[in-house]
């Protein structure tokens, strides 16, 4: 993408769905609410940003989506009917799962219930180890299997047999078998995850099954919608923080879990003018919280969504259901909490005006002044300031305090002490000290609350981008398209026989750059998972052009030393070889303009826990000249955010409209 291509990225939320359009380095942004079949409030959003830049939605040049398709399939058990296909002997793979329990001394707690039920789960009788094929298979009983899903109603079939990472020999027939008997979509763990530990292998290659009836019907009414409105064909953000043609992501259904914090996290690092940040998306459902180092996002393969593990490579996100539409209650020993429940976008917060009558955080932003009851949410919701007191009266009385105000800050404590915790899990319990990072705050939610964390955390600088509000739009923008491929090959690392690796790399190689849409461009990163002998979980590093076994323990070392806080003299196991193959786009410009008119629209009290009631300078942010030093107590008003500056703290406005924080003591 260069400075003068027309781009719109576009990001669904559980409560907005957000737009960022470029146009010839002027950002245009849009808010619009979620709708149930995500693909139209996309156009209306795109159609939105459109009318305010004063284009026509055909002149669009580049369409980049995330979506939530996925993940609320997920969430709300309502994927597709799926089958599995195993070795005999491991039907129940997915029922058992780990030793390990959440709730070690709960005696009734409950497992999750699999995604796909025994009834729709069929064995076939094959064996390989990991040496090699023992019993191949059967195509009579591949057959009958088949017949008997067909029987079974099933929409979507995963096929995960025993050792098929290293053997795929077996599993490629069944699936030949399965696709030319059925008339359903046939996910096969070798192509979704050619990685060890078959649990982790089965969930996955469900999971993929699961959603890609929906991805697929998805994407499809999508690209549809955007040919009938002139736009291009989209191309759709996956976990790892890469972008893929729209293609590609249908038959790779799994790639597209977290897609929408994953932009987030990558628009971040995009605007902020540090190599360590702290990402802090606060939305309306819940709040993502990642970590950016050497100005690339952490990474992991170790995710888990409602219990379900899945193990495709994606941007490190750490959520939990604190966001402005999340609801404030009294527990029965008397406690205030805040969340996961949500409002959502309807009815929404009580100050929504919709009917909505619980209290929100939004609600309890609204009765301390940091969100004004002249503010437009997206630009067209007003608020009803009265609704949110009332709401928050209702929830002072259930939990003992004298009044609305009371309860307001209560919430807002709370919150903040939810989403300190989840920054520290991605800092401090991954030995980093969050006091070298800075913090980008973001969301609809993120920058009001973001000097209060900073100051928890002893975090010295806050940045608020100007499309804050809908980074993780503005992401998709700014991401490079990326594909991912791995392999088990487990061998200790000074035994290593360099040539077989550099075989198995070669294949890894191919296989990424299969999907990528100009090889010739592309950059080829290897790495390998690596541990000490008799650990059960790895830490990647990364791999030079040649495998050196020397560098490949020391660069171990060191992460082990780093995550844990030593290192041993033990045998070094090479376990997973990855390969990435990347195509770099150039990061969109944006020129802030403001200085038109007078930036100050008046006063309002605002109440700031360290400091009580103040009157605070309310801004009109987009009307900010860059290089304008905002002294607080201050509100910097746009129409998807609000930022507050509080007491002993200034802001500065950069050349590209960004707000940087820091404290004044």
């Amino acid at each position: 993408m260069t400075e003068t291509t027309t781009a719109v990225g576009v990001d669904v939320g559980g409560t907005f769905t957000d737009v960022a359009l470029l146009v010839e380095g002027q950002l245009v942004t849009a808010k619009v609410p979620t709708t149930d079949d995500q693909s139209a409030g996309v156009l209306d959003g795109i159609r939105k940003a459109c009318k305010e830049a004063g284009i026509e939605p055909g002149t669009v040049e580049e369409f980049v989506h995330a979506m939530t398709v996925s993940v609320n399939a997920l969430l709300e058990r309502d994927g597709a009917r799926t089958a599995l296909v195993t070795t005999a002997g491991f039907r129940d793979v997915l029922e058992i799962g780990r030793q390990d329990r959440p709730s070690l001394y709960d005696l009734d707690v409950e497992k999750p219930t699999p995604i796909v039920p025994r009834r729709r789960r069929f064995e076939i009788d094959e064996r390989a180890t990991a040496e090699g094929i023992e019993r191949p298979v059967d195509a009579d009983e591949v057959r009958d299997v088949a017949a008997r899903i067909d029987d079974a109603g099933a929409e979507s079939v995963a096929v995960c047999l025993l050792h098929a990472y290293a053997h795929p020999e077996n599993e490629r027939e069944i699936a030949r078998i399965l696709r030319a008997e059925l008339e359903v979509s046939v996910s096969v763990s070798h192509e979704v995850l050619a990685e060890f530990r078959e649990f982790e292998r089965t969930a996955t290659t469900a999971v993929d099954a699961y959603v890609r009836p929906a991805i697929d019907g998805y994407v499809g009414r999508l690209t549809e919608r955007a040919t009938a409105a002139g736009l291009p064909s989209p191309q759709i953000m996956q976990a790892n923080g890469g972008i893929a043609d729209a293609e590609t992501v249908r038959n790779h259904a799994v790639t597209t879990v977290l897609s929408g914090p994953a932009a987030g996290v990558v628009g971040a690092a995009a605007t902020a003018e540090c190599d360590g940040l702290v990402t802090f998306d606060m939305g309306g459902t819940s709040t993502d919280v990642s970590l950016v180092r050497d100005g690339s996002a952490e990474r992991t393969t170790d995710a888990e969504i409602d219990g379900i593990p899945i193990r495709t490579p994606m941007v490190d996100v750490n959520t939990v259901g604190a966001g402005g539409g999340s609801i404030a209650w009294v527990d029965e020993g008397g406690a205030l909490r805040v969340g996961p429940r949500s409002a959502g976008a309807n009815p929404g917060p009580a100050c929504y005006g919709r009917g909505g009558s619980e209290p929100t955080v939004t609600d309890a932003n609204v009765v301390l002044g940091y969100v004004g009851p002249e503010t437009a949410l997206g630009g067209e919701l007003t608020l009803d300031v009265d609704a949110a007191k009332a709401a928050l009266s209702e929830l002072a009385d259930r939990a003992g305090l004298p009044d609305a105000r009371e309860a307001a800050r209560g919430v807002y404590r709370v919150a903040n002490a939810t989403m300190t915790r989840a920054i520290r899990a991605v800092t401090v319990e991954r030995g980093h000290d969050p006091r070298r990072f800075g913090l980008v705050a973001f969301g609809g939610a993120g920058p009001m609350h973001a000097a209060a964390l900073a100051d928890a955390l002893d975090i010295e600088r806050v940045t608020v981008p100007k499309p804050a509000g809908v980074l993780s739009a503005f992401g998709l923008l700014a991401a490079d398209e990326s594909h991912d491929a791995a392999r088990t090959i487990k061998t200790e690392i000074v035994d290593a026989d360099a040539d077989r690796i550099e075989s198995v790399y070669e294949e890894l190689r191919e296989e990424a750059l299969a999907d990528v849409s100009n090889p010739d461009r592309a950059r080829l990163e290897r790495a390998i998972d690596c541990r000490y002998s008799g650990q059960s979980f790895e830490l990647t590093v990364p791999v030079g052009e040649t495998f050196d076994p020397e560098m490949v323990t020391d660069r171990f070392h060191e992460a082990h030393e780093t995550a844990y806080g030593y290192a041993l003299e033990e045998t070094v196991e090479g376990v997973t070889l990855r390969t990435t193959a990347t195509v770099t786009r150039e990061t969109p410009t944006v020129r802030h303009a403001g200085g038109e008119g007078d930036p100050v629209l008046g006063t309002r009290p605002a109440y700031f826990p360290e400091s009580g009631e103040r009157d605070a300078t309310v801004f009109d942010r987009g009307a900010v000249a860059a290089g304008t030093v905002v002294d607080g107590p201050a509100i910097l008003e746009q129409a998807e955010s609000t930022t507050v500056v509080p007491p002993d703290w200034r802001g500065t406005v950069t050349e590209d409209g960004a707000l940087r924080m820091e404290a004044v003591a």
